[in-house]
């Protein structure tokens, strides 16, 4: 019986392995399995101290700090202004740092502050607290979709992103579970229920970071788990995939990624998906108590729209990479998604608006991880692709703070449905621009090689490049 692995010597003296499709198939598993339930987890535990806010203001955070007005609003609000501006630097630091010391050493300092705000007194400290949990949770996402970079071709990234991303619904999903027992809890240590959700979800988060520092791998080069020949296999691999790109450090890449015009487009993409996320996560527990369940049913009643956008994000992530495309998977998501926010608005209802607030979760939060691989796959180079994820996340996690004031208008909210519905529209619209753009290039980089036979060989004449190299191929 033949080996397995196939070595050969190409032209550029370095040593090739060629594996059949399935022992790449079990490679990449093997990778799944040491890399997707720390990544998982960790957004997971991000998500949950992200949005528990909502959860702690049906269990009775408003009434004692009384949050009037636009009170609630402000201290949602606050914590996006650092959490934008901290991601490009700590993507930036990724590159210079290993990744399983910055980003547990990011999980230490958030969980720190989310265990600190069960003592919150006031307004005042709430809106302090916040602002100190953007800062210091602002690497985490942009970090595990570089980290996800480093380590997948581009065609296989869409399904794991969309896997961890999925814990983002869970987490909303789990965090009203857990925010129905642990306000249980009620006057224990002289706390209140809504207390003690900060601080048992802070100090999870803090144990998982302990736990991480000693078995997240770094890269795939230096990965323990693999074996030599793997190693060079997963090497090559996305070394192809990157049409030779350079990985260096240099800030003429950083530059690429602010002058590209590309990278804008995908801001607004990103923005009219992301807008409606965070909305539906902050105040999905306070729509539904509006529509005229219990505080207590409210919070588990959050569970089925999230749980239904768990399992879309996860089908349409492995149909994504399986046809290897991201536009139509975005706009047919957003379409879905409108239908439920149009729902919402129309209805008077308890019923079909329930229905609505399930479709609004379902089609949004598959499209964000689709997004996110788009972002990343048509960024050429590790460092242009890193601070434009850093950029696309970052600058449209602003949309977070429209998401904290336009619902201010109950029982019906119609500012807050229409202003998403507004937002989705112009996700939709972007998403067929960059469809044409992409496609248009695409065709002209291929006439460009066909007219100067241009061909993989030349990679290295154009490796600083970045996604301009006429070699490179945009993702649809």
């Amino acid at each position: 019986m033949g080996s397995l692995y196939d070595h050969s010597i190409e032209p550029n003296s370095e040593k090739q392995i060629v594996l059949n499709p399935r022992e790449r198939a079990r490679i990449l598993r093997r990778i799944d399995w040491h890399l997707l339930p720390f990544v998982t987890i960790f957004f997971l535990l991000s998500f949950l101290d992200k949005a528990n806010i909502g959860n702690a203001t049906v269990a009775g955070m408003a009434t004692d700090l009384k949050l009037t007005g636009f009170k609630y609003n402000i201290a949602a609000a606050v914590f996006f202004i650092p959490y934008s501006f901290a991601e490009v630097p700590s993507n930036i630091a990724l590159k210079l740092f290993r990744p399983s010391r910055w980003i547990p050493s990011i999980m230490v300092a958030w969980g720190v502050v989310m265990t600190l705000m069960c003592l919150v007194k006031s307004y005042q400290s709430l809106v302090v607290a916040r602002a100190f949990l953007g800062l210091t949770e602002a690497g985490l996402f942009p970090g595990v979709n570089y980290y996800i970079c480093l380590w997948y071709p581009r065609s296989e990234r869409s399904k794991r992103i969309a896997i961890f991303f999925s814990a983002a619904s869970v987490a909303v999903a789990f965090g009203g579970l857990l925010a129905y027992g642990i306000e249980r809890m009620e006057g224990v240590g002289g706390l209140h229920g809504w207390q003690w959700i900060f601080c048992l979800e802070g100090i999870v988060t803090v144990l998982v970071a302990c736990f991480s520092f000693f078995y997240m791998e770094d890269y795939p080069e230096t990965a323990k788990f693999l074996t030599e020949p793997e190693r060079l296999y997963i090497m090559n691999m996305l070394k192809q995939d990157a049409n030779d790109l350079s990985t260096q450090f240099d800030t003429q890449f950083v530059w690429q990624a602010v002058k590209d015009c590309k990278t804008y487009v995908q801001m607004l993409i990103y923005m009219g998906l992301l807008v409606p996320g965070y909305a539906i996560s902050l105040f999905a527990p306070t729509i539904i108590n509006e529509l005229g369940y219990s505080a207590a049913n409210a919070q588990l009643l959050v569970v089925p729209p999230f749980v239904a956008g768990a399992i879309g994000t996860i089908i349409v992530g492995i149909y994504s990479d399986k046809h290897n495309l991201r536009g139509p998977y975005i706009i047919g998501g957003a379409l879905v998604s409108l239908v439920g926010y149009i729902l919402l608005y129309c209805s008077v209802r308890a019923g079909p608006s329930y229905a609505g607030a399930c479709l609004a979760a379902a089609g949004n939060f598959p499209t964000v991880a689709v997004v996110l691989a788009w972002a990343g796959s048509n960024a050429g180079g590790d460092l242009k692709r890193g601070v434009v994820l850093a950029m696309v996340i970052g600058v449209s996690n602003l949309g977070g703070v429209c998401s904290s004031f336009i619902y201010m208008d109950p029982p019906r909210f119609h500012i807050g449905h229409g202003t998403i519905m507004g937002f989705l529209s112009l996700s939709i619209i972007m998403s067929v621009f960059a469809m044409l753009d992409y496609n248009r290039l695409n065709k002209k980089k291929e006439a460009l090689c066909l007219a100067e036979n241009i061909t993989e060989d030349r990679g290295y004449e154009f490796k600083d490049m970045g996604d301009a190299s006429p070699l490179f191929r945009y993702t649809i």
